[in-house]
Formats: structure tokens, C-alpha cells, sequence
């Protein structure tokens, strides 16, 4: 298996996108990533979507992307994890690229969710939940992870106010990315004033949704070199792994089992420990899922993540930043393309092009997507050489 470089990125703001069809918004990313990269061609193409078919009306993404960028003929396909499905797209480009099928692959990733009314969203996203013993119950989506974080909350005697560490930290980050959605500084105490949505999770918990694409140029690393200011960025490590869907059917509800496992085989792949971690953009679509994702890939001890916020461990300059550019809390969720997002921002970091959000002295940068309330998690490690 070859070695695989990331060469091009590419990003649109997350906004209501009224003026801009679905099509649109996935070229405008993925043609930026190729003028990142320099290239005006590619073998394939990978889209990462979730709901194009509901909200959009559209499926069939690879060839309807595709063409739009002046691509025609070349391999187009479209992937859905729920919104861990652009961390698939991009795993899928890593694999079509090692295995030496591909040359150049293009990961792209799109959601358009504000063109359709809330109800229909919120049904598409309980989707992601089981149909059987979760959905057709009449449970939502937030309402889940709100059992999951009572139950947190429960077990590790926390209060309410432990969490805001990381709300705060993301809408600090956000400040600075041109591309958040919420581009403003919250305090504890907005934090602890907002509307709930679910007890306990109130609107400050919870990331806002939205229209957004993202993109990201790979190449054989051997055809990349370093250059003063541009490090070659290779991905080293690349893990996934499934649980059940049903948050009832796991054996411990409050450790998310496949973070860990694919957290795991990224490392070993990577040869690295999660202490040799210099940053981490973890899946915060609710503060729970940040704590936890922190506990199951080594980060801290379970029922000690909200420590890490609490001691401002998770900023940029702390021992383990996370939503360094805002994060899903302030930077903005559009569920199928996130997981790009994410490593679009690790990318970011190891180039030293994070502006007032840079992490210091950045090599190694970890993304993990989760699709679902823990059931389908992707982790990539990325690193710069110099």
C-alpha cells in the first residue's frame, strides 16, 4: 500500500445558502481544493451526503457533482454513514490512492438542509437512529444524547455547569474562522441562561445546522515534497468501526466503543500514542459527545473529559485542543459534509494557516466523525512533514 499526501483543500462558509443550489455548493469546494492543490483534473471522485434525497430531491451525487466541475467520465460515487459520511468519503479516497487504483482522488462532502422545512429535517436525522426501538418510538435525535448526557451526569456526579468549558472554547475558536456560522464569544453564563432543547441539553449544547461544503486533494505521497512553508501533509493513520445503532443494546451506553476501536487502529497504524496528539477535532454536535469522545480515544480517564474544558486544556494553547476553528458547536453542522470539515481545519493547523487559532508548533492532528449517537466512527490522523 502506498503512502497517501493531502495536497488540496477547499471550504465554503456555513450559512442558510439560499442562493446557491446543492450543485453549486459541492463545486464551489471542490474546485477550490483543486486550485489548492494546482491540479485541473482528478480519477475520482467521493462524495460524502446523508439526505440529498429528502432535503434535496436529489440523489445520485458522484455523476451530478462531477460533471458540474468539468469532470465528465471520470469515477464519481456517492457515501452515506449519516453524518459520519464524509469522514467515509475521505477514507474511501485514502484507500482508492494507497491501494494505487486511483491517482488523484477528490473527497467532497455536501449537505443542504435550510431549503426544507425543520420537520423534514429532523425526521432525516432520526434516521440515523433505529427505526425500530428509537425512532418509531417517537424519540429525537437530541433527545437521545440528552439520556446519554442525564445519565453521564448520573454516574460521574457532574452538574449542568461542567459542560460549558466546551461551548465556550468552540464559540472562542469561531471568532476567528471566516467560515463559522456563529462568529461570536459566549460566557458561563449565557451558557447556564440558554433555552433548554432537551433536559439537559440546552441550545448551547447543541450545534447548529446548516448548508455547507468541503473538499480535500490526495495524491501518491511520493509524488509530494516539503517546501519552505508548505509541508507535505501524509495521512498516517485511518480506522472505522460500527456498534449498535440502538443506544439501549450497548453494554456500557456511556463509552462510545467504536471511537475507541477506530481511535485504535488509527494510532497503530500511525505508530503513535494519544499523548503525541497536538490537536483533536472531535465530533461535538452535543458537549456529551465531545466528553466522551475525549474519554474513548485515550484523551482522559472516563467521567474526566469535562476536566479538560474546566482547566482549559481543550484550547488551542492546552495539552489537547479541540474545535480549534469552532468546531460543529460554533463553526456549524451540515451533517453529511462535517467530518471534511474537520480535516480540512486539521489541514489548517499542520500548514501553519490557522491564523489567530493556530495551535502551537502543530505536527499531528487527529479527526474523528461520528455518525449516529456513537454507532458508525471514523478516525484519521494526518501529519506534517518537514
Amino acid at each position: 500500500m502506498r503512502e497517501v499526501a493531502v495536497i488540496g483543500i477547499g471550504q465554503t462558509k456555513i450559512e442558510e445558502h439560499w442562493d446557491k443550489s446543492l450543485r453549486e455548493l459541492a463545486g464551489e469546494a471542490v474546485l477550490s481544493a483543486m486550485a489548492d492543490a494546482g491540479l485541473d483534473h482528478f480519477d475520482a471522485l467521493y462524495m460524502g451526503n446523508m439526505m440529498s434525497g429528502s432535503a434535496n430531491f436529489q440523489q445520485h451525487l458522484g455523476a451530478y457533482i462531477a460533471d458540474w466541475v468539468g469532470q465528465r467520465y471520470t469515477e464519481g460515487i456517492r457515501l452515506e454513514a449519516a453524518c459520519s459520511s464524509a469522514a467515509a468519503a475521505f477514507r474511501t479516497a485514502v484507500m482508492a490512492v494507497a491501494s494505487g487504483e486511483v491517482e488523484v482522488a477528490v473527497a467532497g462532502a455536501v449537505e443542504k438542509m435550510t431549503d426544507s422545512p425543520s420537520d423534514i429535517i429532523t425526521g432525516e436525522l432520526a434516521t440515523a437512529a433505529d427505526a425500530d426501538w428509537e425512532r418509531d418510538q417517537g424519540i429525537s435525535f437530541v433527545a437521545l444524547n440528552a439520556l446519554i448526557m442525564r445519565r453521564y451526569m448520573h454516574e460521574y456526579k457532574w452538574g449542568k455547569e461542567a459542560f460549558a468549558g466546551f461551548s465556550i472554547n468552540a464559540h472562542a475558536n469561531g471568532v476567528n474562522n471566516p467560515n463559522a456560522r456563529f462568529r461570536s464569544p459566549i460566557s458561563e453564563q449565557d451558557y447556564v441562561r440558554a433555552p433548554m432543547v432537551a433536559d439537559p441539553i440546552n441550545v448551547m449544547d447543541a450545534s447548529p445546522l446548516g448548508d455547507g461544503a468541503a473538499a480535500l486533494v490526495l495524491v501518491p505521497a511520493e509524488k509530494v515534497r516539503s517546501a519552505p512553508g508548505q509541508p507535505r501533509i501524509r495521512v498516517v493513520g485511518s480506522g472505522a468501526a460500527t456498534d449498535t445503532i440502538a443506544v439501549h443494546s450497548r453494554q456500557v451506553p456511556l463509552w462510545l466503543s467504536a471511537a475507541e476501536k477506530s481511535a485504535r487502529q488509527a494510532y497503530a497504524q500511525a505508530s503513535l500514542r494519544p499523548e503525541e496528539i497536538d490537536l483533536f477535532e472531535a465530533h461535538d454536535a452535543f458537549s456529551i459527545m465531545a466528553a466522551l469522545s475525549l474519554e474513548a480515544c485515550g484523551f482522559a480517564e472516563p467521567g474526566k473529559a469535562p476536566l479538560l474544558a474546566l482547566e482549559g486544556e481543550i484550547r488551542p494553547t492546552g495539552r489537547i485542543p479541540i474545535a480549534t476553528m469552532g468546531g460543529l458547536k460554533a463553526r456549524g453542522h451540515p451533517v453529511g459534509a462535517t467530518g471534511l470539515y474537520q480535516l480540512v481545519e486539521v489541514v489548517q493547523q499542520l500548514r501553519g494557516q490557522a491564523g489567530a487559532n493556530q495551535v502551537p508548533g502543530a505536527k499531528i492532528g487527529m479527526a474523528q466523525n461520528i455518525g449516529g449517537s456513537g454507532s458508525n466512527i471514523i478516525a484519521h490522523i494526518l501529519r506534517a512533514d518537514e
